[in-house]
This record gives structure tokens, C-alpha cells and sequence, in this order.
């Protein structure tokens, strides 16, 4: 039996297809993380892939965002199959159970916990030494703490604290339990690229966390022999832990260093291999000790800012003989039956059609047109609308619209060239009658619009003109025609060197980015960025070495090479 666990970082990002890929990662059940991808935006040919079932946890507050997915092999098929970690998400049958106490969270705060698609559990037969057995697997993504949002701290704090709870309480019940996925916090110094950065290192509570969860049995001094000269000695000081799941990559290779599976992609820190290792694959120490052979990382396989995780153990898995419900092979869009029009007829709730102040989400034509609806832009201009009683039933009514401005005529839509301008009008003003200029109340707009006359008579038919506005005679039109014809163009050479002028000025007013410096080490041009972070500084430029970012001591990563860029610049 082969597990694999994968951040790839939105699932629509395949370029060879999501068949392709998971055949490659070549495993029984392959759990993915990020997915990125909303149900109302799920296609049939990510849902059901052949060969696999799956099963899938969206975000349902905001889209592109977070999501979990667990591909099983036809020949694994699970018995049971559960959204998210308090059981609120499930209502069907054959769910996991065992949600252990949940009386220290609030009701809404374990709805919070699950409505970002963070995690999806399946239940599995196992046959170990003629001997079955139940292994559940948990897939999750767990939360990263934005610095710049305390809240999201805590939210990722609640969040380990119910993925414990859960997975203990599976355990008691007599199931096996692995834990796989994107755990966002490197656990020792081993596990980070540069700790010295980082004050109070062990202090973080995520670590804190992790030191609770996690079982250690002093392996670490046991397995010596594998270290080689090059790997940095490892801490001794640290506690012996008495948690109930083990670190199987660890379990195995105890001293390993620069095994990272997250690197920067802003930085191109992977070229360097400057980065960390959160993604994990957690088991029980039982388990973990007696049936696991291996686990490693795939540092080789791209196509995301992660790597993935594989575990191996000697067990054989006995697949179910029709999925859980909650295969997406069951979705109604993927299924394949005609729906009852029932499921269209949402009853909605009064209360939420209130307007509420809240982040709206990116791109949403939903949320637009709510927003239209509650504020309508025109909504300080009254619409005049006829009566329903006069209207008959199925028609709509009509919407009268009140305009400031006189409605204006047709000529008023052909705009005279700037060309030929004066030519133009001293030919139609000859024409004009002078007493009709004087007696007319649009005498002050004759000469504009003789201009768009002059200009438009050969393509506008006459009955299409209003017949009260002067006009120009054909054979007048005629005359001008020739005399545009027959007046010289300016030569080749005034023409370039106007060009020239102008390309003058506007280099002069348009200043491109300035000329990057080369940095002080390696003596290359240096890249320009710029500032996103809100604060002062947010939106200036600068400029550092254009080589990825890697440890201090690697002479061919970035060097601290930095300049702002000054203004007028």
C-alpha cells in the first residue's frame, strides 16, 4: 500500500491532465491539498477520473481558495467517506463517526472551522497478516497564520486543536489513523532552512502544537550511524515527547537535513533549495512501527511551490464494493440522471437578503449584482413607470426615461475632421444666406455645423439630413475634393523628423523604468521590485540581485545587495 500527499496548488493547473499526473505519482490513495477549485466550478473530467473515485472539500465563503481532495484507486475503494472534521458537513450515511467531545468550541466557531474546505477523512479495510484491520486517513490543509491578521493565529490554533481531538477519538475507537497533508509549520530546526532567522524559534505555538501531537522516543540518538560529516548536529535538548502519531519521515531518516518540501516561488528559492518542510504524513506509533517500510519526499517532481510525500507500508487494502456516498461520482451534475425541478426551488431567508458588511469575493457576478440590486447606481433620478394595472399580465412594463439634455440630431453624431477645417467652413459660410444666419435661433452653431455637412454630405443621404440646416452644394463638395487631391503632401523627411519631435517629448514627460544597477558581489544587472505590503513604504521600488534566494553562506545564491529606487527616477 503507497499514500501520497501533494500541495499542488490549484487542481486546474495540470497542463498534461489530471489522469496524467496521478498515474505518475504511481499510489493507492493520493491526497491533494490547495485545490483552489469551488463545486460550482468543478469539471467532470477533474471529479471523475478513470480508473479512481474521489472525494472532494470545498471553500464556501470564498472562491479560488483552499480545498482538499483524496483520489483512491479503483482496488482501494473506501467503505466510508466524511467532509471536514465536525461532522456538520455530513448528512448521508456511511460517514466515519467517532467527533469525540466538541463542547469546548462554540457552535458558530465549528462551523468556521469547517467551511473552508480544510479537510476530508476516508475509512479503509486493511488485511495485515491474514488479520483485518481499519486504517482511516485524514486529508488536511491547515490554516497559515497571516501575520498581518492575528485572528487567522488563533483560527490556526482552533483548528490543530479540533484535528487532534478528531483523530484521537478515531483512534480509540480501534481504527488505525494517518494524518497526511499540508500541516503549515516546520516542527525542529531540521526542518527549516534558516531558524537563526527566526527569535524564539521553538516558541512558535504551531511548534508547541507539534511537540504535544507528536510521539518521540529518543529515536533520533538511536539512528547516529546514518548521519554523514556535512549534516548539522541535531538539538539533544529537546523533550522527549509522549504523543500518540509519529513523524514517518523523521521515523526513518531521524538526521536528514535540507529535506524540504515548500520552497518561495517569488524568490526562486528552490533553485537554492532554500525552503521548509510542512507537508507531513502522520500514523499512529502502532501503526508507524509495525507496518510502515518506508516514507521520503519527491523533491524531483514539479509543478507547484510544493513537493509530494510518500509513505509505504505492508499492508494489503480490501476495496469496498460501491464508493460512500460522498464520491463525486454521486454529484448530481456528474451523475447522469434528470433532476426534479424541486431542486431549483430554494426556500431563501428573509433575514439574508439584508445587506451585511462583508469582504466581497473576487469575481463574483453574484455578488455584483446583489450589490447593484441594494444600491443602484442611477438611484437618486426618479423612473417613471407605468402602472401594473395597466399592464397586462406576462408583459413587461415599460421604463420611461427622463433625461436632463434636449434630445439632439442626427448630425450631432458626425464629428467633423480637424483637417481642412478653415477651407470647409469658408466654403460654407459663402453659401449660407446671411439673413437666415441672423434670423436663426441656432446662429450661434451654424459654422460647427456646416462643418459636419461639408464633411458627411457624399456618405449621408439627403432625405436622412434635416432640411432646415444649411447645406453645401455637390458641385462645392466637388471643388474641395479636387483641391485636396491636388495640394502637395509634406515629404518624407519633415514627417520623420516630427515623428522624431514627438518621440522627444514624450520620452521626456513618460520616463521608463530607470537602468537597474549591477549588485555589489556578483557584479549582475539587479531586478527591479516593488512594495505590496500596506505601510509607508507600500508602492515604492527597489532594487536587489537577480540571483534566487538561498542561505548566507552559499556564494551562488542572492547576496544582501539593496537600493531604492529615488523619485524623478
Amino acid at each position: 500500500m503507497k499514500i501520497v500527499t501533494w500541495n499542488i496548488n490549484g487542481i486546474r493547473t495540470f497542463r498534461g491532465g489530471i489522469k496524467k499526473a496521478l498515474d505518475s505519482l504511481d499510489a493507492d490513495i493520493i491526497c491533494v491539498q490547495e485545490t483552489k477549485v469551488t463545486r460550482d466550478l468543478l469539471d467532470e473530467r477533474t471529479a471523475i477520473v478513470d480508473g479512481y473515485n474521489s472525494y472532494f472539500s470545498f471553500s464556501r465563503g470564498r472562491s479560488g481558495y483552499s480545498g482538499v481532495a483524496t483520489y483512491c484507486k479503483d482496488s482501494v475503494t473506501p467503505f466510508a467517506a466524511e467532509e471536514g472534521l465536525t461532522g456538520l458537513l455530513t448528512n448521508h450515511e456511511g460517514a466515519v463517526g467517532c467527533y469525540a467531545d466538541q463542547t469546548q468550541f462554540c457552535s458558530e466557531e465549528l462551523q468556521l472551522l469547517d467551511n473552508e474546505g480544510r479537510a476530508v477523512i476516508t475509512q479503509h479495510k486493511t488485511m495485515c497478516q491474514d488479520k483485518e484491520q481499519t486504517v482511516t486517513i485524514i486529508n488536511v490543509y491547515c490554516p497559515r497564520a497571516d501575520p498581518e491578521k492575528p485572528e487567522r493565529k488563533q483560527f490556526k490554533l482552533q483548528f490543530y486543536k479540533l484535528l487532534q481531538c478528531r483523530a484521537e477519538a478515531i483512534l480509540k475507537d480501534g481504527s488505525h489513523v494517518i494524518i497526511l497533508g499540508d500541516v503549515n509549520t516546520s516542527h525542529r530546526q531540521i526542518d527549516h532552512c534558516d531558524p537563526s532567522d527566526n527569535e524564539d524559534f521553538g516558541e512558535n505555538p504551531g511548534r508547541k502544537w507539534l511537540n504535544g501531537f507528536l510521539h518521540d522516543d529518543g529515536q533520533r540518538e538511536e539512528r547516529q550511524d546514518d548521519k554523514t560529516d556535512e549534516e548539522p548536529e541535531v538539538t539533544s535538548t529537546e523533550p522527549i515527547h509522549s504523543g500518540k502519531f509519529v513523524d514517518t519521515f523523521r521515523y526513518f531518516h531521524p538526521t536528514r537535513p535540507n529535506a524540504f518540501t515548500c520552497w518561495s516561488t517569488l524568490t526562486g528559492a528552490r533553485q537554492t533549495n532554500y525552503g521548509t518542510r510542512i507537508d507531513y504524513i502522520f500514523a499512529d506509533c502502532q501503526l508507524a512501527a509495525e507496518q510502515f517500510l518506508a516514507a521520503d519526499i519527491m523533491p524531483e517532481v514539479e509543478g507547484s511551490d510544493h513537493c509530494p510525500v510518500w509513505g509505504k507500508l505492508s499492508c494489503s487494502l480490501v476495496p469496498s464494493s460501491k464508493p460512500p456516498p460522498l464520491c463525486t461520482r454521486y454529484l448530481p451534475e456528474f451523475a447522469g440522471k434528470q433532476q426534479k425541478l424541486s431542486r431549483f426551488l430554494v426556500k431563501v431567508d428573509q433575514k439574508s437578503i439584508c445587506p451585511e458588511p462583508r469582504e466581497a469575493l473576487p469575481g463574483s457576478q453574484e455578488e455584483e449584482e446583489r450589490r447593484e440590486n441594494l444600491k443602484p447606481i442611477d438611484a437618486g433620478k426618479k423612473r417613471l413607470l407605468t402602472s401594473d394595472a395597466a399592464v397586462p399580465k406576462g408583459k413587461k412594463a415599460k421604463t420611461v426615461k427622463v433625461s436632463s439634455k434636449p434630445q439632439g440630431s442626427l448630425l450631432s453624431f458626425f464629428k467633423p475632421k480637424l483637417t481642412n477645417v478653415s477651407s470647409t467652413e469658408a466654403s460654407c459660410e459663402k453659401t449660407l444666406n446671411p439673413d437666415e444666419v441672423a434670423s436663426s435661433p441656432n446662429s450661434q452653431k451654424v459654422s460647427s455645423t456646416s462643418e459636419a455637412v461639408s464633411s458627411v454630405t457624399s456618405t449621408v443621404p439627403e432625405d436622412v439630413l434635416d432640411a432646415s440646416q444649411p447645406q453645401c452644394t455637390k458641385e462645392e463638395n466637388d471643388k474641395q475634393m479636387k483641391r485636396k487631391q491636388l495640394s502637395p503632401e509634406p515629404s518624407v523627411g519633415k514627417t520623420d523628423s516630427k515623428k522624431g519631435a514627438s518621440l522627444v517629448f514624450w520620452k521626456s514627460i513618460l520616463h521608463g523604468p530607470p537602468p537597474p544597477p549591477p549588485c555589489k558581489v556578483h557584479g549582475e544587472p539587479c531586478v527591479l521590485r516593488t512594495v505590496k505590503k500596506e505601510g509607508p513604504n507600500m508602492g515604492k521600488q527597489f532594487f536587489v540581485c537577480c540571483r534566487p534566494q538561498g542561505h548566507a553562506s552559499n556564494p551562488e545564491a542572492r547576496c544582501n545587495f539593496f537600493m531604492w529606487v529615488e523619485k524623478g527616477k
